[in-house]
């Protein structure tokens, strides 16, 4: 019951300022994700799987830049991806990709169609968002980010990704809290009302 009580007060700012909205206060499972601002330095074709593209990404990090594969090759060229402001979901367990370590995923919006009629536009960070930066949900501040094995061994990915979403301006989105940088907020060119991974 403590651990409830101390929960609801530490929700309390967030609620106050979701209730306008109409949205869901954001869950501790999101809050503990790390959406990290991403600048693509290079962008090439997979040597061993024909759909995976590998991204060297700056995140601000003093480790250097990552490397991260995704599966964007039958929706978008290298030089769409090559120079952009991605957001990068950043404590992810690394996993290998066709023999490529990826250290991280970057967020697209789709329309959720299948075949030919499904549209993938990456999620985009307006200019003056700095590369490393942590993205936040509107009306919430994050939590400590989660570490890569809590989040596979809990599936928290699994449990947060259903609720993302683009709005009616293509906005990216939580149950209706929308994700926003230092620069303002994180949008694909046009797929509103889309699923997020």
């Amino acid at each position: 019951a403590k651990a409830a009580a101390a929960a609801a007060a530490g929700e309390k700012d967030g609620e106050a300022a979701s209730a306008s909205s109409g949205a869901s206060p954001p869950s501790e499972n999101l809050l503990g994700m790390e959406f990290l601002v991403g600048r693509v330095l290079k962008c090439e074709k997979h040597p061993e799987a024909d759909k995976l593209y590998v991204e060297t990404i700056d995140c601000g990090e003093e480790s250097g830049p990552r490397t991260i594969c995704s599966g964007l090759v039958p929706y978008m060229s290298a030089a769409e991806i090559q120079g952009k402001n991605v957001v990068v979901v950043a404590n992810l367990k690394p996993r290998k990709m066709s023999g490529i370590a990826s250290a991280g995923m970057l967020l697209c919006a789709n329309n959720g169609m299948d075949g030919d009629d499904r549209v993938v536009e990456l999620l985009v960070v307006p200019e003056g968002a700095t590369p490393g930066e942590r993205l936040t949900w509107e009306g919430a501040t994050n939590d400590p980010p989660h570490g890569g094995n809590k989040i596979a061994k809990k599936k928290i990915w699994e449990d947060v990704q259903p609720g993302l979403e683009t709005n009616a301006t293509c906005a990216a989105a939580w149950h209706g809290n929308a994700l926003v940088s230092s620069a303002g907020a994180v949008t694909c060119a046009s797929v509103s009302g889309g699923k997020i991974s």
